[in-house]
């Protein structure tokens, strides 16, 4: 349901659901945190502090100020509990992005379990004490858009863009960037039911859906720059997020990181999802990706893919891949190298 069009549709539904795909016990959760002795002496809470209090915009309009300062005064408590049990997480601005969205759908005792979990798997490369780790995982969007669109890559290396733009986008989820809840929930049934790096295959398509506009956009830092940090709030999510999914199908982070170095994928968070996947072996969406993305390959003309690059080389790896679906063996290769990439490009975040 989760990776399904619509998603999980309502929070009841994903007050179940959430859980399981993150393999937390909702039958033994800890307890409430205890906010007085959280904060004194902490190092975090002034920066928590300031940056909850910035984060009005991201309540229900309309909610009586009461009740929204209360579940700020809860958003603090959760980040801080987190971080008080995982000394070895850092905090980052934005990471309460995250939480206030967990907060807002599933209740602070409840949220507290699904962000610690969270915070030690899927976020733990952006908690990491330095942004070495975040560098990397965003060096992958470019690589991503060039398989799909040579000409869109190769305008934004020519304009030295970067992809700095998609920093806020990755490392909350979009939840800081979008203004619908609906739209940031949506995203986070997806993201919770896949692979830690979804949420760098979504910021390419959008990128790559945006393809007009940015080849009509002058061709220079600034102006790409701006134009792609202003983040459309009209997208067509649930043609997205099937693109994406795809998009991951087709080419791995294994392929895209194949000349990377095995060090630094240990160094990742989500080069250890293996051991996480293994922990919630019921819950199998990237499996489910594929299985569709194949269905859909059965029944569409290869010539008529928009995913296919216009380089030789790459017609010659398509086919192979789908010589590879027809005798059956796809899926077997495609989650082993899910499972064992290693993410690491020369960084370019920072000319």
């Amino acid at each position: 349901m989760a990776i399904s069009e619509g998603g999980l549709l309502t929070d009841e539904i994903r007050c179940k659901v959430w859980p399981k795909l993150l393999s937390v016990n909702t039958d033994d959760l800890p307890p409430l945190p205890a906010g007085k002795e959280l904060r004194e002496n902490n190092k975090d809470y002034q920066q928590v502090l300031l940056d909850v209090r910035r984060s009005l915009r991201r309540f229900p309009p309309g909610m009586p100020d009461d009740q929204r300062e209360g579940l700020q005064e809860e958003l603090i408590d959760i980040i801080l509990h987190v971080l008080k049990r995982n000394p070895q997480l850092h905090y980052y601005q934005g990471y309460h992005d995250i939480v206030v969205t967990f907060l807002l759908v599933v209740g602070d005792r409840l949220a507290t379990a699904l962000v610690e979990k969270l915070s030690t798997h899927h976020l733990r490369d952006f908690m990491d004490p330095t942004m070495d780790n975040t560098k990397h995982i965003l060096n992958y969007l470019m690589p991503i858009i060039d398989q799909v669109n040579p000409e869109v890559h190769d305008f934004m290396q020519s304009a030295e863009v970067g992809t700095i733009f998609a920093l806020s986008w990755l490392i909350t989820w979009f939840g800081h960037v979008l203004s619908d809840f609906r739209h940031v929930v949506r995203l986070y049934d997806f993201f919770l039911a896949c692979h830690p790096l979804m949420p760098i295959y979504f910021a390419a398509v959008i990128v790559l859906y945006r393809e007009q506009e940015v080849l009509d956009c002058e061709c220079d830092m600034a102006s790409v720059h701006h134009l792609l940090s202003q983040i459309p709030q009209d997208l067509p999510y649930e043609t997205l997020i099937s693109r994406a999914g795809d998009l991951f199908v087709q080419f791995p982070p294994s392929e895209l990181a194949r000349e990377a170095a095995q060090q630094q994928a240990e160094r990742t968070a989500a080069s250890t999802f293996k051991d996480f996947e293994l922990a919630s072996v019921q819950q199998r969406p990237d499996t489910v990706l594929r299985q569709r993305f194949r269905e859909r390959l059965r029944g569409e003309e290869r010539t008529k893919s928009i995913l296919t690059k216009p380089r030789t080389n790459r017609f010659v790896k398509l086919a192979v891949m789908g010589l590879t679906v027809a005798l059956g063996a796809a899926a077997l290769a495609v989650v082993k190298s899910a499972l064992e990439w290693a993410p690491k490009f020369e960084l370019q975040i920072f000319p």
